[in-house]
């Protein structure tokens, strides 16, 4: 990937790094090797080298000269320019495409869509703050003449949406909100409480081998997202931990190290032996490794690289990314509101897909709960438990309130709101699992 790596020269006025990535030549490119999951993976950046153990991940190999995505000219202080005759992608980032969390693994996926969609090319831009910021970015690339525009963060929705309007002839794609105009913005998400809920075992497993009955959640904002994937850590730490309580810290934001670094210390000062983070860096396993507790990191592969690291719930991108842009570039690409699970091989849990090794933490859990994990991953990748058995009932809040009784489960509206919702709701993601020692600010 070194071949690749790309030096951002200039600083967009709200911020932003503003980088032309890499062009895919007008023949098909060879499959890289295969992930864990069955299917192809995106080859990560050098910058956050991925752990030893980590084979089965996403591939680190640069590709061959056939089929390498050669780097652009860095854009100067302009949005970058499109290429005549190719498919002109950009990508828009929250943090730094080098974070080892969720804007790396959103930009291998983008390196991904280079390498296997012919005559692709792409462009990133980094560090571009939710809000008018985005909106700005987003026109801007429009006008340009971008054919595929994806932005990789929450609060870039209601800004994407409003550009998709005024650039009818574009696709827009956004990452983890729920709109979709039908038209030419549409919405992708994954259902990655699958690997949060598998993590949550193997947190609950390890606190109660050490006795220390109590965990932790480094939570971004006060967003569906964050209580879901919360809420998911915090009931698959009930089957192997029925006695497992867990503290909440926010910190409101999705990429600082300092504060994630801070927040992980003061849920583990607390007394947490496992802390869960819902930002990007491998804050939470760093002071875990410093304290001699645990850490469960999040998004990318390489996050698990220390070994006070239990494991990482992690998105596989390139795959669903190629997927679209070849619908998008052959104008059949359906605009609306996709949701992939587990048996889409996007999603992995570091230390438990095929050919990786588990992290040292695991290994003296009790073989009866590592098993569990196994054998409930199996049936995700296969297809036969999916985000909706994890949030099946019966489910008891925080407060002893009945959320959902034996035999329902929640709908995709309900993962993805709060109340009245849009589209509605009927039980909404605004509640706590029993166990979490938190109430959800206003």
């Amino acid at each position: 990937m070194a071949s690749r790596l790309l030096k951002p020269l200039s600083l967009l006025a709200a911020g932003a790094l503003i980088v032309s990535a890499c062009s895919s030549g007008g023949g098909s490119a060879s499959s890289s090797p295969s992930s864990a999951a069955g299917v192809p993976s995106a080859a990560p950046s050098s910058a956050s080298a991925a752990p030893s153990s980590a084979s089965a991940a996403p591939s680190s190999a640069a590709p061959s000269s056939a089929t390498a995505c050669e780097a652009g000219a860095a854009a100067g202080t302009q949005i970058p320019d499109v290429v005549a005759g190719q498919f002109n992608v950009a990508m828009v980032l929250i943090g730094p495409h080098n974070d080892g969390g969720w804007s790396q693994a959103q930009y291998d996926g983008l390196v991904y869509m280079c390498e296997h969609v012919a005559g692709t090319h792409v462009a990133y831009i980094e560090n571009v703050p939710e809000g008018t910021s985005s909106e700005q970015v987003f026109r801007s690339l429009a006008r340009k003449g971008f054919d595929f525009i994806v932005g990789t963060s929450f609060g870039y929705m209601d800004p994407m949406a409003t550009v998709a309007e005024e650039f009818p002839n574009q696709t827009f794609l956004h990452l983890t909100g729920y709109k979709s105009n039908g038209k030419n913005f549409g919405n992708l998400m994954g259902a990655v409480e699958d690997m949060k809920y598998l993590a949550g075992m193997l947190a609950g497993s390890r606190a109660k081998l050490d006795k220390i009955p109590k965990l932790g959640y480094m939570a971004t904002f006060s967003i569906p997202e964050e209580l879901r994937l919360g809420n998911a850590f915090m009931l698959g730490a009930k089957k192997t931990c029925p006695e497992c309580t867990m503290d909440v810290r926010w910190i409101n934001t999705w990429h600082d190290p300092v504060a994630e670094k801070n927040a992980a210390a003061s849920l583990f000062d607390a007394g947490a032996d496992v802390v869960l983070t819902g930002a990007d860096t491998p804050a939470v396993a760093d002071v875990a490794q410093q304290k001699g507790k645990w850490g469960v990191t999040y998004d990318y592969f390489g996050s698990c690289k220390v070994d006070h690291c239990l494991t990482t719930p992690y998105w596989i991108w390139g795959p669903e990314y190629a997927r679209i842009a070849e619908q998008v570039k052959a104008k059949t690409y359906k605009a609306g509101y996709e949701y992939f699970d587990a048996d889409s091989g996007s999603l992995g849990l570091f230390g438990f897909m095929a050919g990786q090794t588990p992290q040292p933490g695991i290994k003296d859990l009790p073989a009866a709960d590592v098993q569990a994990v196994k054998d409930l991953l199996a049936k995700m990748l296969a297809g036969q438990f999916t985000r909706f058995d994890v949030f099946a009932g019966p489910i008891t809040d925080n407060t002893g309130k009945q959320v959902l009784a034996a035999g329902q489960k929640l709908q995709q509206s309900d993962l993805d709101q709060f109340p009245p919702g849009t589209p509605p709701c009927t039980v909404c993601m605004h509640w706590w699992a029993q166990g979490v020692n938190a109430t959800i600010p206003n």
